[in-house]
């Protein structure tokens, strides 16, 4: 750019308050220049709505996380008791990071989204939420821009700035946990499909899974190892007596979840790693397919499921290289992510940062 050009624009975020003087720089001889930094108090809300849980933060405007706050909740409840708590945290993290109304907001919820539109579009676990004007309702609230995209494209952006793919141009992100999703990073940038829905791969059909799926079709790779799967299936084993380890959690706690399944992988019972070994396949199987077709240079798993452990990652990893082509693999690192709860916060963070830091088009 020139520096009319760059003079301007730096006008214009000082002006929104969004960029401030800190100082002059060193000295080099002749006249001292003036050093310009991100605005110390703008704060970015990153929102991210999971099948069971909500997590909030707020952070500054390099998108360091200044207040984090994860609670557990259930989507299928519908937009406005979720959407209400979610309101809730990020008023109470914003008073402890100093202020009382952010420079923007983004959300990511467990749906396909009309990017343009804000709202969640078809979505196959929480069809109350199906055009509800999430965006416009949290705008109502802050008086700020919101940005409301698919939690897996957040989680991936926050993989993209902090976490393991932070030096990656081509890369996936896949979201183990209640549902399953990859977010496709090409070229330094998130891409969503015509329609939003790149990347729903816990709808393409596996091998020798005929399980209803909550989009209504058979044999989807979400209805045959997606968290509610894994613990329909491990509530099957501890009732029918093939795994007693199972059934004495099934006592002990009431109900079986992927954490106790979990639980009992540690523990050595044969029957849950046998559940995770053939999950893992099947998940391998499908991103098998994605890395002939993609041809990327790293892949990260995130989401709950990943708490299940090496078990996991090595019978993902096997079927990958088992069944993709050498030249596809042969520099192809798979990771776990390290950022934990917060990918999905800070890719939120990162999304509305973008929006609101945008060059005027």
């Amino acid at each position: 750019m020139s520096r009319t050009t760059i003079g301007t624009e730096l006008g214009r975020l000082t002006a929104l308050q969004l960029v401030e003087e800190i100082g002059p720089a060193a000295s080099r001889g002749g006249r001292r220049s003036t050093v310009v930094d991100l605005a110390g108090r703008v704060r970015f809300v990153g929102v991210a709505i999971g099948a069971t849980s909500v997590s909030a933060a707020v952070t500054d405007g390099g998108l360091r996380v200044l207040a984090f706050e994860r609670m557990e909740c259930d989507v299928r409840q519908g937009p406005e008791p979720v959407l209400e708590l979610a309101m809730e945290q990020s008023r109470r993290l914003l008073l402890k990071s100093g202020v009382d109304k952010p420079t923007g907001v983004g959300v990511g919820v467990p749906a396909p989204v009309d990017f343009s539109r804000g709202v969640p579009v078809s979505p196959p676990i929480i069809p109350r939420w199906d055009g509800y004007p999430v965006r416009d309702v949290l705008r109502r609230q802050f008086d700020c821009p919101v940005v409301l995209d698919n939690v897996v494209n957040v989680m991936a952006l926050g993989e993209r700035h902090a976490g393991v793919a932070s030096t990656a141009e081509n890369f996936l992100f896949v979201k183990l946990g209640s549902g399953i999703g990859c977010g496709i990073v090409a070229k330094g940038e998130l891409y969503r499909g015509m329609d939003g829905c790149a990347g729903d791969i816990g709808h393409i059909s596996v091998a020798g899974s005929g399980e209803i799926c909550a989009c209504g079709n058979t044999g989807c790779l979400e209805a045959s190892f997606g968290g509610d799967a894994l613990a329909r299936d491990a509530l099957v084993a501890a009732r029918s007596e093939r795994s007693p380890l199972l059934g004495e959690l099934l006592e002990r706690d009431g109900t079986l979840t992927a954490a106790q399944v979990g639980e009992a992988v540690a523990a050595g019972d044969p029957t849950s790693l046998q559940m995770v070994r053939d999950g893992g396949r099947r998940v391998g199987e499908v991103l098998a397919g994605l890395v002939s077709f993609f041809n990327p240079s790293l892949i990260v798993l995130g989401g709950r499921l990943t708490l299940l452990g090496h078990v996991l990652l090595a019978e993902i990893r096997g079927a990958i290289y088992r069944r993709s082509l050498p030249l596809a693999t042969r520099n192809l690192p798979i990771t776990m992510s390290d950022l934990g709860p917060q990918g999905g916060v800070i890719g939120a963070a990162r999304l509305v940062s973008e929006e609101v830091y945008g060059f005027p088009r």
